[in-house]
């Protein structure tokens, strides 16, 4: 399971169980995120690899950290567009960050 997918598992399961903290009709978090961490890169893996900064997810009862990576782009030329919490409707919903 890549860890993407487990991510998103994680928070969808976190939103179901939230109660009432978030509103799971809607699929919004009723509490702003956190400022995001400043993180230590450190040296990539290898040629090619990309930095995806970490980022806070919803666990349920409050918010995570999930730590940046390394990873290589799925493809040449790909780039890593950022996830990022979005505010309406008296809320916050997590767009999921994906290459282009």
């Amino acid at each position: 399971m890549t860890m993407q997918r487990l991510l998103v598992c994680t928070m969808a399961a976190g939103l179901a169980l939230a109660g009432c903290s978030a509103r799971v009709g809607y699929g919004y978090v009723t509490t702003a995120p956190p400022l995001p961490r400043v993180e230590a890169r450190g040296v990539a893996p290898g040629a090619g690899f990309v930095w995806i900064d970490g980022f806070w997810h919803w666990s349920g009862n409050g918010y995570a950290w999930s730590p940046g990576r390394w990873e290589r782009p799925p493809r040449h030329g790909a780039r890593w567009v950022p996830g990022r919490w979005e505010h309406s409707h008296g809320g916050y919903h997590w767009r999921e960050g994906r290459w282009r």
